[in-house]
């Protein structure tokens, strides 16, 4: 799984072409980890490519570029552009109901954004 670092966006379009999916998350949050095997499990299921969005570092810009406040949030982009949101809840991270979500949003047909506040306790 590619690791993308703030080059790889230009504000908060992605720099690459087709359509990605991006777990933004940081090697010190423990949700991050916990949802790490549940994103991965998006590897190879779809038209689309799975990536790690590092926010590791507190001072990278990407924080800001798309309005972060959590980790893990999802993002999946089309020809560069957000076509799916979904931001972790503090103390709660992200689940299996993310995945499902980015996988609706992301199947062939479905050309509108969406986006997800996120799972639900």
């Amino acid at each position: 799984m590619e690791l993308l670092g703030p080059e790889s966006f230009e504000g908060q379009r992605l720099l690459r072409p087709g359509t990605w999916v991006v777990n933004f998350s940081a090697d010190w949050c423990p949700f991050c980890e916990q949802f790490l095997p549940t994103f991965a499990s998006l590897e190879g299921t779809g038209e689309f490519q799975v990536a790690i969005g590092d926010l590791t570092d507190l001072e990278s810009p990407l924080w800001d570029r798309f309005d972060l406040a959590v980790t893990p949030t999802l993002i999946a982009f089309r020809e560069g552009m957000v076509v799916f949101r979904a931001d972790g809840r503090r103390g709660i991270g992200l689940g299996q109901d993310a995945v499902r979500a980015a996988r609706a949003a992301l199947a062939p047909g479905s050309g509108r954004p969406s986006s997800s506040p996120g799972p639900r306790p």
